[in-house]
């Protein structure tokens, strides 16, 4: 019987032992399993032992190696780790029982991120290695090709118990399969397995090739399976999950190289190319899966070598210099050049009319550069142009003509915009002009038929249609409406002086616009005209012009006569001679000739075939031939001219008889005398010098 004492002393030594156990227990616990992300606490400082030129970096890297040369660096974690398991078996053999206890390495797992960083691109020195060894910092190891694992005496030895995972980069005859690879070493140099460096990929089924020396940071897995003895390595990029088959898979028992504890951590070298290699998170295990690094919370690698110059630039520069200077002289000339081939002629005086000026890049881009393929005809002194303005969008007529700056510019402008104030439905609209050196351009609205005579003279163009009749009284009595409104309805007295079918203009619905006002005089109301060089179209031209020089409202009604005779007998004033045996025919003296022979109708214009109303043939002839009266007086006013045509007031019929002779027969006097008159001044046939200068766009 055991006495109480003794009793009471069994029960505390157990309860120690007991505690003795478990503190045992919690402190292999706090051994077997650790992860860094990164160096940057204290704790990472004290467990973390180092040697040679190891250090950690403020923002949390440990740096194995700097810029020296020859010299190694360690970093171990600073406790022993219990790498074996003891397996005790009870055998019977006869009458003796025999107890065997055996040893067999765990199972362990670790993953570390790392970078190796040469100090001229391309070129680097010794690799890094991942090491299980019997003692920290690995007395006598050498740097350079040994890599500091071993030294030129125990490289080889199996007493070292070494266990290494070398990332190297330096090719060494006898060791080594290339300068870029991963190996498997045990207690010497040559590995006992080694592959290039690269990853298996899911996408593309193979392994992608991997630099280690790139300075970008990677990851690694070593994981060795205790039961099976197999030791596995596997490399991937740093944000590449890790890859599913492994690059190196040695099946080994390590149990007589691993000892029951063992010290696990880093080593690296330094030889005569310098190299900085840095782990950056580092997470191990034993008897399990090593904990995955947080890839976020990874310190950040330093700046790396310079940036390599691009051999673009190194060669390109020098060429792509001069080829720039000279890119900007020919900028500058063409800026220089296109503003003077757009620039305009603006005085101080013209600001006033700045609403009607046009911009000459503005109508040189709607007329395309002024391209014939634009131009709509060509009169008197100018070409007309089709422009769409680049802004509006709005179809326009723009005409270029040539003008002498120094003489009476300033006062023709004045009387251009003012002329740009006329609205009215029978009037084509000058919308503005612009002025640059040498030349004038008219901005008119755009007319999509042209001019009448086209219609009138098929001549030159067979394939116009032929107005009928309806169409032809109604141009009559547009054209008759737009001179009562610039005779008498608008501000001042506006004289067209060129009334014809070639500056009667149509729109798209075939409606009269009476255009070209570059003869135009204006004059307010209630003072007389004055003299003025007598210019206009032989053929409609009022005799009383060669005496007088004056332009009146008379002298547009004569005008219009002859242009009522034009449109409804489908010939021009005066039909020019074909030859010298025949005489030029003056249309006015031939349709008063039928007229006083009772075959006025024969005088229609054989194209309409007959169909018109007769009363209104008759009656837009007979006007014709009272506004060709040789007497301004005996002529109607255009308000009275419309209202004949509107049937309003019946046509007189005096001033008609006074047109013939007792006798019937035609009195020349009457009728011809302004061409005699005015045949002294130009050649039978052809027109004033200064003929239509403005005409409207054809």
């Amino acid at each position: 019987m055991i006495p109480t004492t003794m009793f009471l002393i069994i029960i505390k030594l157990v309860i120690l032992f007991l505690l003795l156990l478990a503190a045992s227990f919690a402190a292999l616990s706090e051994e077997v399993g650790f992860v860094y992300n990164g160096f940057r606490d204290g704790a990472a400082n004290n467990l973390i032992s180092r040697d040679g030129i190891a250090d950690i970096t403020p923002n949390g890297l440990l740096r194995l190696t700097n810029d020296t040369y020859q010299r190694t660096g360690h970093a171990f974690y600073s406790r022993p780790l219990p790498f074996k398991n003891k397996n005790s078996s009870s055998t019977t053999d006869g009458n003796y029982n025999t107890t065997t206890t055996t040893t067999t390495v765990v199972s362990f797992s670790t993953t570390f991120v790392f970078a190796i960083i040469p100090k001229y691109h391309d070129l680097s020195g010794h690799g890094i290695s991942f090491v299980l060894a019997p003692q920290r910092g690995l007395p006598g190891s050498l740097p350079s090709t040994y890599l500091a694992l071993f030294n030129d005496s125990n490289n080889g030895k199996f007493t070292n118990h070494i266990v290494a995972v070398e990332l190297d980069t330096i090719y060494n005859e006898e060791f080594d399969i290339d300068n870029n690879h991963v190996g498997i070493d045990i207690n010497s140099l040559k590995s006992v397995k080694s592959a290039p460096a690269k990853y298996f990929t899911d996408r593309n089924g193979g392994y992608r090739n991997l630099s280690l020396i790139s300075g970008e940071p990677m990851q690694v897995w070593v994981e060795y399976d205790g039961v099976h003895k197999q030791l596995n390595a596997t490399l991937a990029p740093i944000n590449v999950p890790k890859p599913d088959l492994p690059l190196l898979s040695l099946s080994r028992d390590l149990s007589d190289t691993i000892l029951d504890s063992m010290y696990v951590g880093f080593a690296s070298s330094t030889g005569s190319l310098l190299t900085s290699h840095y782990i950056l998170g580092w997470s191990f295990k034993i008897n399990g899966k090593a904990q995955a690094l947080n890839l976020s919370q990874l310190p950040k690698l330093p700046r790396r070598w310079p940036k390599k110059k691009s051999k673009i630039l190194e060669i390109g520069l020098p060429i792509f210099v001069p080829i720039l200077v000279l890119t900007m002289i020919f900028g500058i000339f063409f800026i220089i050049r296109r503003k003077r081939k757009f620039a305009e002629l603006v005085e101080e005086w013209e600001l006033n009319y700045g609403r009607q000026r046009f911009s000459y890049k503005d109508l040189y881009i709607a007329t395309k550069g002024f391209r014939e393929k634009e131009l709509l005809g060509i009169g008197g002194f100018g070409r007309v142009y089709k422009g769409v303005l680049p802004t509006s969008k709005i179809e326009v007529a723009v005409k270029r003509i040539s003008h002498n700056s120094t003489q009476g510019i300033r006062e023709f402008i004045a009387e251009i915009v003012s002329i740009g104030h006329l609205r009215h439905r029978n009037l084509v609209q000058l919308l503005g002009y612009c002025r640059r050196n040498g030349e004038l351009l008219l901005v008119y609205d755009f007319m999509p038929n042209g001019s009448l005579d086209r219609f009138l003279f098929r001549g030159s163009n067979p394939l116009s249609s032929v107005l009928n009749w309806n169409q032809r009284f109604q141009i009559i009595k547009g054209v008759a409406s737009g001179l009562v409104y610039l005779h008498e309805e608008w501000e001042q007295v506006v004289i067209h002086r060129d009334i014809k079918a070639s500056n009667v203009l149509l729109d798209g619905e075939m409606n009269a616009k009476l255009g070209d006002f570059g003869l135009a005089r204006l004059y307010d109301r209630g003072t007389n005209p004055q003299t003025t060089n007598v210019v206009g179209t032989l053929g409609y031209l009022a005799p009383e012009l060669t005496r007088t020089g004056k332009a009146t409202a008379s002298v547009d009604v004569f005008a219009f006569g002859a242009f009522l005779l034009e449109v409804a007998c489908g010939r021009r004033p005066i039909e020019l001679q074909k030859s010298e045996t025949e005489e030029s025919q003056i249309l006015v003296d031939w349709v008063l000739f039928c007229w006083s022979n009772g075959a006025i109708l024969q005088t229609s214009d054989p194209n309409l075939g007959g169909e018109y109303v007769v009363e209104e043939m008759e009656l837009v002839l007979k006007l014709g031939l009272l506004c060709s009266h040789n007497v301004p007086k005996a002529r109607p006013s255009m308000r009275q001219v419309v209202q004949y045509l509107e049937g309003d007031v019946p046509l007189p019929q005096t001033e008609l008889w006074e047109l013939e002779m007792s006798d019937g027969t035609v009195n020349p006097t009457a009728l011809t005398s302004c061409l005699e008159d005015v045949s002294t001044s130009y050649p039978t046939g052809s027109s004033s010098a200064v003929e239509s200068l403005l005409s409207g766009p054809r």
